[in-house]
């Protein structure tokens, strides 16, 4: 599949490249990045030319894995060009499984700079993410999943907003860095509303917000 933008005049995802690296080395110095995802820690520039060359351009040409760079829109006009859009804010994208068409699913992954967050552009991002993964013009499908490392607040509160149903707390289920963690893992169906659809819960400590 060729790679193309989304945008809703809020937020403007575009396929990264070869010069976002600078961009992506330095947002994934951010400590909470590292903390949270499976990037490289330390992170080199040479962790971001992979990033690009070997992961996200092949998942692309496979279309298996959509993997978008989070910036501002430059406007309600339309889908800019890469010069009317702003810095690199974060990434997101789904990792597709094998399963037959119909009922194929996916999971969202994603995480944002300390410039980006808190200012409702994950949460566009995501909203325009998961609709075209449903649209039967995009990629029609059944199913996504959500999963982070127990203690993710603000990862479950984006996932929370787009409506995904949290399913458990899964023991050992991620691997990061060759380290077992216990993970949330959350589902949202293709019939199902985008908005949240549970509570949030009143245990969950007041963090600072992804979204």
């Amino acid at each position: 599949m060729q790679p193309f933008a989304l945008d809703d005049g809020v937020v403007h995802l575009a396929t990264p490249t070869l010069d976002d690296v600078e961009a992506i080395t330095a947002a994934c110095q951010d400590p909470d990045v590292a903390a949270w995802t499976v990037v490289p820690s330390p992170y080199a520039r040479e962790d971001a030319v992979g990033f690009v060359r070997d992961y996200v351009a092949p998942g692309w040409e496979r279309g298996t894995v959509f993997t978008w760079a989070v910036r501002e829109s430059a406007g309600p006009s339309g889908v800019p060009g890469p010069e009317g859009a702003g810095p690199v804010l974060g990434m997101i994208g789904i990792g597709l499984d094998d399963a037959p068409d119909g009922q194929r699913s996916a999971e969202l992954g994603y995480w944002m700079t300390p410039s980006g967050r808190g200012r409702g552009l994950a949460t566009a991002a995501g909203r325009l993410v998961v609709d075209w993964a449903f649209d039967p013009e995009g990629l029609g499908l059944a199913r996504l999943s959500w999963e982070a490392y127990v203690g993710n607040w603000p990862s479950r509160r984006l996932a929370w907003r787009l409506g995904f149903r949290v399913e458990g707390t899964v023991r050992g289920q991620s691997l990061q860095r060759g380290v077992r963690r216990d993970a949330w893992v959350a589902t949202l169906l293709a019939g199902d509303p985008r908005e949240p659809v549970e509570p949030w819960p009143d245990d969950a400590p007041r963090v600072a917000s992804l979204s």
